[in-house]
């Protein structure tokens, strides 16, 4: 047990549990507002904001650590932003629309915020399925090619987010500047910058 906790995937897989326990505890103790639904939507959708940039930073702080062992978080990472999108997904398909599909279609059509969001969730779902070393060697250069998609979908999701906000944008452009920043940050300058810092501020490994 002891050996299992000091292993930081463990430490990794709690963290990303927490946003659901945490769900799971305000609803059976009727902290979740006076509109759960609405609550429940947002927490999800955030968290599966969070998820994105999170799992986009893997990356860049590889580049800057040194750690290539960064890696193998990675796909877990993408994995629960993937079911916290799924539960985003849900809540708004089943407690707000009551599986409606009349509805959930007017929704699409009529709601920019909807049409992004769901355009985002729908690219999310192959992504999802072809995270597997089964797929990355059974579709080759292909499986790069196609896991670029996750940086539509974090703007896409950027996107949805801001359209949501009617008032006070400030989180919106959190993300917004983060995602820009990461985008930034696998351009060849760069890259070229991270390898810079690593090179003056980042200990050497032996």
């Amino acid at each position: 047990m002891a050996a299992a906790l000091r292993h930081p995937k463990v430490w990794i897989f709690g963290i990303c549990l927490f946003p659901l326990a945490r769900l799971v505890f305000l609803g059976g103790s009727g902290g979740l507002g006076a509109n759960p639904i609405e609550f429940i939507t947002h927490s999800t959708g955030t968290w599966t904001l969070a998820g994105l940039m999170v799992t986009l930073s893997v990356t860049p702080l590889r580049r800057l650590t040194g750690r290539a062992e960064l890696i193998r978080y990675r796909r877990m990472l993408g994995l629960f932003t993937f079911f916290y999108a799924c539960l985003h997904f849900v809540t708004y398909v089943w407690l707000d629309q009551f599986f409606d599909p009349a509805a959930i279609a007017k929704d699409i059509v009529k709601r920019p915020f909807i049409t992004i969001g769901f355009a985002a969730f729908v690219l999310l779902v192959p992504l999802a399925a072809t995270s597997t070393r089964a797929m990355m060697r059974r579709l080759g250069r292909r499986w790069q090619q196609l896991h670029r998609l996750v940086y539509l979908v974090a703007i896409l999701g950027v996107i949805h987010y801001t359209w949501l906000v009617k008032k006070d944008l400030t989180q919106p452009l959190i993300y917004g500047a983060v995602l820009a920043l990461l985008m930034i940050m696998r351009l060849p300058w760069g890259v070229m910058l991270l390898q810079s810092v690593r090179s003056r501020f980042v200990p050497a490994r032996f």
